[in-house]
Parts: structure tokens; C-alpha cells; sequence
């Protein structure tokens, strides 16, 4: 199995201009705009980042375009549709978030690096990419979740011709499928358009809580008490690898499933194998209950939202597995897997509703930490199309690794997709272990018989 390390060696010169505000290119309405209930619950209060890294174009039509010029016009352009983005947070008196619709503008910066992308090779611009301060500065302030700028870019030239976009916005304002949303808008704008193929929808109101709410489901995604909230990892010796997922890892781990379970998605069978793989290599106690929480979109006829093509908010939700580590560990990973397709098949409108219901009412200070492994699919998003008029990148997506969460992506070298790629971060005799586990599911002996499987229900 490939796995992706970190090179750290390899050291280049960033030459950066002044940051400067990005405004809508034509006047925009001066107004007000009110976030969802499930925009404001404080665990999306955070920043998140995507890197894209563009190959040289030598297509005569391209010669001699400079991509920070095109990227600053087509976001001013761009942003004369999604205007909000160009505004600024406010709080109300109850703390809830709205956005002042300003025109202030989105932070950009124009930059140069003296290296080049094929410097860099697929295995550095693969997560965890160890020069995300250099392709993307910390303008001071800027982070600021109240009357700072929702949107930095930073657009680096590289020495070859190729370039690096790197991005960080507030999380409030949109969710990964309404920031390649965003983005793609502002790829058709630098390829000419005269305006978005998806036009921009707010109607934040679809995603507010019922009156009165009623909580009808149990969360476990958020925190209940201060101990949910503890990191029970070593943090003084992590260790940051990328694992890709092919068709033989794929095909391998599939023959640990019974018949009835083998034609399960890829999502679900990359996630039941990296749950029970990261239990094990965490030697906890069998008692422990652990649990992993993965996103979905709530977007689509599936869900009863009605959400209109466009709406670019934040209507990601959360579905969770549960089981005490013991059980999880010595069962094989059709147990796992149960418990996912089990947890997948509860969700529906009801239980969106009855979470944005619990936003309102608990007002939970973020999600659950402790024994939580939390997985969102990028896959799907959007970030891989984006197309600035150099083509697509050789990759696009979220550029780091964290101990409590991982991004699943393309794993894409010279526009061939290989598989999926899985950023894992854990303590490094963890990781050790966690790789020893991954190489068993992969290469090991098959057993597909389940034990305890009146388990699987009790710990729903």
C-alpha cells in the first residue's frame, strides 16, 4: 500500500506583495443577511483551508496570461454574485451571527516562489503538505470570526509556470460543497463567463429550527459534558501519513465481507476499515466506547430539505457509529460496517430537523472529542473541478492531517485518478501500529464471522 510522508527537507523563497481587499467589481446591495441555525452552532465557528496546485499551461491561448491577474479579476467578478462573502460578521444580542453585506472585500495576496511544481512532486503536494505558511501568509487580524474578512487567498507563481491557490474562510458562512461552489464560480469567471453556471442561493431560513423545536433523535456528535471535550491523544509526537486507497486495497479489504456486505459503497468500506484499524492501533481499554462521525450532505431530493440548486450554506450533518473498543477490535470489519449502514439508514429529514432543533436548544460548545474519529468525504465537492483556465489541479483540497479528524480525497497524478487518498495523524508508536493493522486487512488472513452480533444493536 502507498503511503505519503511529509518532505521536509526541500527549502524555497516566497516573495510576497502587500495583502490587499478584493471587492465586487460592480456596487452590490447594502444589506443584512441573517446565518442558519445550523450556520451558527459554535462548532463551525473555526477557519478551514484548501490548497490547489496548477500545472504550466502551454496551450498558444494561455501564453503570456499571468494567473494573479486572472484570479483577482474573476473574484471581484465573482463576488458581485456571492456578495455576502465580501462582507463582514456581525453578532445580534442573543450572539447570533449575521453578515453585514459591506462590500469591505476578501483578502488576497499576490505572491512568487523560486521553486518549481515539479520540485515539489506529487508526494509533497499530497496532505499533509508541509509549506502551507509559505503558500498562504497569516495576515495579521485576519482570522478575527467577527468583522474580519470571510475569504484569504493567496496566489503564488512558481518558477515553471505552474502556481499555487491556497485558501482559508470561515466555516460559518459556507460548508465544503458551497466553497467549491464558490470556487468554480471563480474559475468560470477567469475563463471568461459572464456569470456563474450555478447561480448562488441564500435562503438561510430553510435551515433554521421549528417552532417550538422539538428534539426527537440523540446526538452523539456533540459534546455533553467538559470530559467530551478532552483530546486523549499525545500531542508531543505525532506523526502526519497519507494512505491511498486503490482498486487492489480496495478489492483486498472488500474479501473480509460476508456476501451481503460486499457490495457496499467505497466510503463505507474505507471507513469501517480505518475505524477499526485506528481502534486497535490506540490500544485502549475494551471498555471504552468510541465512536466515529461522519459528514453527509443534506443536499438533494434524498433528505426533504428542498434546498434549491445554488444554496451554498453550511447543510452538512452528521451520522455516528458507536461501540465499546473491545468488541469493535475482535469482531472482523463486517461488524463495523453494520454499524455504519445501520447509523446511514436513520438518516433523513427527521433527524436533520431534530438536529438543527438541538443547535437551538442545547447550544452545544462544539462536537465530541474524546473517543471520536470524525470523517468528511471531499471527494464530491467540487474542489477538484475547479478550472482558473490552466485546467484542473494536480490536487485540490484540504492540506493538512489532524489527530481527531481526516478528509478523504482524489489521489490524482497527471490527471489519472489512483484512488482515494487518507490523511492520518496519531502519535507515532500509534501510527506504527495503526500501519501493522492496515497491512493485516490488506494482506492478512480472511475471516468474516461475526461475533457478539447482538452487540451491533445494543450499542445503537
Amino acid at each position: 500500500m502507498e503511503t505519503i510522508s511529509p518532505i521536509t527537507n526541500l527549502t524555497f523563497k516566497v516573495k510576497r506583495c502587500e495583502p490587499e481587499l478584493i471587492v465586487p467589481s460592480k456596487p452590490t446591495p447594502h444589506e443584512v443577511k441573517k446565518l442558519s441555525d445550523v450556520d451558527n452552532q459554535k462548532g463551525l465557528r473555526v477557519q478551514i483551508f484548501a490548497v490547489w496546485f496548477f500545472k504550466k499551461n502551454d496551450s498558444p491561448s494561455m501564453e503570456g496570461k499571468d494567473p494573479v491577474k486572472v484570479i483577482r479579476e474573476a473574484l471581484g467578478k465573482a463576488l458581485v454574485y456571492y456578495y455576502p462573502l465580501a462582507g463582514r460578521l456581525k453578532e445580534d444580542s442573543n450572539g447570533k451571527l449575521m453578515v453585514d453585506c459591506n462590500a469591505q472585500g476578501v483578502c488576497f495576496i499576490e505572491a512568487d516562489a523560486d521553486v518549481k511544481l515539479e520540485q515539489l512532486g506529487h508526494t509533497v503536494i499530497q496532505p499533509p503538505f508541509p509549506y502551507l505558511q509559505e503558500v498562504l501568509y497569516h495576515v495579521p487580524g485576519s482570522d478575527k470570526g467577527i468583522d474580519g474578512p470571510l475569504w484569504l487567498i493567496q496566489v503564488t507563481r512558481l518558477r515553471c509556470g505552474g502556481f499555487i491557490v491556497a485558501t482559508r474562510h470561515n466555516h460559518t458562512m459556507v460548508d465544503a460543497f458551497g466553497a467549491g461552489q464558490f470556487m468554480n464560480a471563480v474559475g468560470e469567471m477567469a475563463r471568461g463567463a459572464q456569470h456563474p453556471s450555478v447561480l448562488p442561493v441564500w435562503h438561510r431560513e430553510l435551515l433554521d429550527a421549528q417552532k417550538p423545536p422539538r428534539v426527537t433523535r440523540i446526538h452523539h456528535e456533540y459534546q455533553r459534558d467538559i470530559d467530551d471535550a478532552k483530546l486523549d491523544i499525545d500531542m508531543t509526537n505525532l506523526a502526519h501519513l497519507s494512505f491511498v486507497f486503490g482498486p487492489d486495497q480496495i478489492n483486498a479489504i472488500r474479501k473480509h465481507l460476508p456476501p451481503h456486505l460486499a457490495t457496499c459503497s467505497r466510503f463505507e468500506l474505507i471507513t469501517a476499515c480505518i475505524w477499526k484499524c485506528r481502534t486497535l492501533a490506540l490500544n485502549l481499554d475494551p471498555k471504552e466506547v468510541v465512536q466515529v462521525t461522519c459528514a453527509f450532505n443534506g443536499r438533494g431530493k434524498n433528505f426533504g430539505l428542498n434546498l434549491p440548486l445554488g444554496y451554498y450554506g453550511n447543510a452538512v450533518f452528521f451520522l455516528n457509529a458507536i461501540s465499546m473498543a473491545g468488541v469493535l477490535c475482535k469482531n472482523p470489519l463486517g461488524y463495523a460496517l453494520e454499524l455504519l449502514k445501520k447509523a446511514r439508514s436513520k438518516m433523513d429529514e427527521d433527524h436533520i430537523r431534530s438536529v438543527t432543533n438541538f443547535i437551538v436548544t442545547k447550544n452545544p460548545p462544539g462536537y465530541k472529542i474524546k473517543r471520536n474519529f470524525i470523517i468528511s468525504d471531499l471527494t464530491k465537492v467540487g474542489f477538484a473541478e475547479v478550472d482558473l483556465g490552466w485546467g484542473c489541479a494536480e490536487f485540490a483540497g484540504n492540506p493538512g492531517s489532524y489527530p481527531m479528524v481526516t478528509h478523504y480525497k482524489h489521489h490524482k497524478s497527471n490527471n489519472v485518478d489512483y484512488g482515494i487518498i487518507v490523511p492520518i495523524c496519531l502519535p507515532l508508536l500509534d501510527m506504527k501500529r495503526f500501519k501493522d493493522e492496515l497491512k493485516k486487512m490488506i494482506e492478512g488472513p480472511i475471516t468474516c464471522e461475526t461475533i457478539q452480533p447482538a452487540r451491533i444493536l445494543s450499542m445503537l
